[in-house]
């Protein structure tokens, strides 16, 4: 869903000429929209999300609480600790939710 939302920014931004071509590999598309929307907190945010939860398969990780009310999954990110709980879980869908409607307002303006 996100790379399709990358590519559909990409495409708008192309047809209202901010930027020229659309590269095809996938750091190549991040890096642009890091750079042409770098104005737009909503689209950072995503961005580090979704860099993060990119490689959460291949990063250090250490599991708490697993069987209980209180479970964490401890990440190890750009050499920061980083727990992953149910209430950080709730801020990176409220950050999702805002880049969707960012994403469905500029795919729709002119």
């Amino acid at each position: 869903m996100m790379d399709n939302a990358f590519d559909g920014l990409l495409e708008k931004a192309k047809k209202k000429k901010l930027i020229k071509i659309i590269p095809t590999a996938p750091k190549l598309k991040i890096d642009l929209i890091r750079e042409k929307f770098a104005k737009d907190p909503e689209v950072i945010n995503a961005l580090n999300e979704y860099e993060l939860f990119k490689l959460i398969d291949v990063l250090p990780k250490l599991k708490e609480n697993e069987f209980r009310k209180g479970v964490c999954l401890r990440v190890t990110y750009k050499g920061i600790e980083i727990p992953i709980n149910l209430d950080k879980l709730k801020d990176y869908s409220e950050i999702l939710e805002r880049f969707i409607n960012y994403t469905k307002l500029f795919l729709n303006s002119k």
